[in-house]
């Protein structure tokens, strides 16, 4: 990586791109007809994701960007998970048929938060819906902190076969200035424990960026994270935008590590994870070469949606939960924010959908175009554009920020073929912003490049 550059363009707030158009651009209208309306026209050979949001954690980690809240007792959460099953029946209902899955997706929140018996339950509920796959991956997050036997069980019982543990870091004084206190032992026991279950894809979720880190207490993290060999890693830089998330001013903005300081976190974290065999995919994973993500990248069929870099190829992402997005091929949903007005719908028997976009031609070419340069480090415009019936040029053209970075030697450009050189990829959200059309209306809501 090249310091210069990311001290040219660490500071920009940029989209990870986990979808395009981005959320801020969602507006309300689009509305629980419209997706009722979308869901009745899902094609009949469609296979869908499914994703369900669970908002509940036992304490609030001061880092989180996440739409969570704290839980004390067991009952909110029961009435929740009763609710996500309603709405499964309501989807399942408006389609007409059980829906063919191939993936399955628990965020948070922490999802292990759900009595094992409950989670038990709402997995067959699913099960009834729709027509889960034999092959279908059926991912959950987790806070090791406090994972049970008795989930790990359940979760074993139910066919979960990836989990991804949130690590952040091992460094106790970076755990205390972040409220997420977190031993090793924690961490290895419940790795041990779910792969004695037969969940078998580990992710270990690590920050940079964090108060009072350092290179040095990142390479800590790393070297003791490679001890329980975990299949893949996601590497997020820390987000602060304590205007939206209020909890964040606990964390005293002196204590934070300048874009300078966090580039060199990424770079110690990323080669500490090269050299000990993982492969660097896009912009923020590593998984060991064997691992499905590893071998989607090397043939060029990864792809990226709200969870991250994924080998989903599905064009249909159902949304369950508060808060929680769907992508249908006419445009994006999401449900009301607040679990209170999401549940108060469901139990009213609609649809909780609050706001969404729906996508034009010109959208569904710049997605195509910004999802191969965050997957593949690069992108034949030709080939995409011809898919589109458009013409590589006309893009060219629309991208003005394009010309600096070819310039600042970050992207070579090889008539209508794009790449994003060697030592410049950790600017690849730099380099997919440049066909970004709606950029600049929402600069200030994300997080820095670096």
């Amino acid at each position: 990586m090249r310091a210069d550059l990311a001290a040219v363009y660490g500071q920009e707030r940029l989209p990870r791109y986990t979808s395009y158009p981005t959320a801020p651009h969602f507006s309300a209208a689009v509305q629980p007809a419209s997706y009722a309306a979308w869901l009745k026209a899902i094609p009949e050979q469609a296979t869908a994701s499914l994703y369900l949001h669970v908002p509940f954690c036992r304490s609030m980690c001061w880092y989180c960007g996440c739409n969570t809240m704290v839980a004390k007792r067991d009952e909110p959460i029961a009435v929740y998970q009763s609710a996500l099953r309603c709405e499964v029946e309501m989807v399942s209902r408006q389609i007409g048929r059980r829906l063919a899955v191939g993936h399955i997706h628990f965020g948070g929140g922490t999802p292990t938060i759900m009595a094992p018996e409950a989670f038990v339950d709402l997995i067959g509920a699913l099960r009834h819906a729709c027509s889960v796959q034999p092959t279908a991956e059926i991912a959950i997050e987790i806070d090791p902190r406090t994972l049970t036997a008795d989930m790990i069980g359940a979760l074993g019982r139910s066919g979960v076969n990836r989990a991804s543990l949130g690590v952040q870091s091992f460094d106790p004084v970076v755990q205390q200035a972040i409220n997420r206190v977190q031993s090793f032992e924690q961490t290895g026991a419940a790795t041990t424990g779910l792969r004695g279950a037969g969940v078998g894809g580990i992710n270990f979720d690590l920050i940079y960026g964090l108060p009072h880190q350092t290179v040095a207490s990142c390479l800590e993290t790393v070297r003791c994270s490679l001890e329980l060999r975990p299949e893949r890693f996601s590497v997020f830089g820390y987000a602060h935008v304590p205007a939206f998330k209020p909890h964040q001013r606990k964390i005293n903005e002196l204590s934070l590590p300048d874009s300078l300081e966090r580039y060199d976190q990424a770079c110690a974290i990323g080669n500490a994870l090269k050299q000990a065999g993982y492969v660097q995919i896009g912009l923020d994973h590593f998984a060991l070469p064997d691992d499905a993500m590893a071998i989607a990248f090397r043939q060029g069929r990864l792809h990226r949606n709200f969870q991250g870099y994924t080998t989903d190829s599905n064009e249909v992402l159902i949304g369950l939960g508060a808060s929680a997005i769907g992508q249908l091929p006419q445009g994006y949903v999401q449900n009301e924010v607040q679990v209170r007005a999401y549940s108060q719908a469901i139990a009213a028997g609609r649809f909780a959908t609050v706001k969404g976009y729906a996508l034009t031609d010109d959208d569904r070419l710049r997605a195509d175009i910004i999802e191969r340069i965050m997957c593949d480090y690069g992108v034949d415009l030709e080939a995409v554009c011809k898919r589109h019936g458009a013409r590589p040029e006309q893009m060219l053209r629309s991208a003005p920020r394009l010309q600096a970075l070819i310039s600042d030697g970050v992207v070579e450009l090889n008539g209508a073929s794009l790449a994003v050189r060697e030592g410049s990829r950790f600017l690849v959200r730099s380099v997919a912003a440049a066909f970004d059309a709606h950029l600049d209306a929402a600069q200030r809501l994300h997080s820095r490049a670096v």
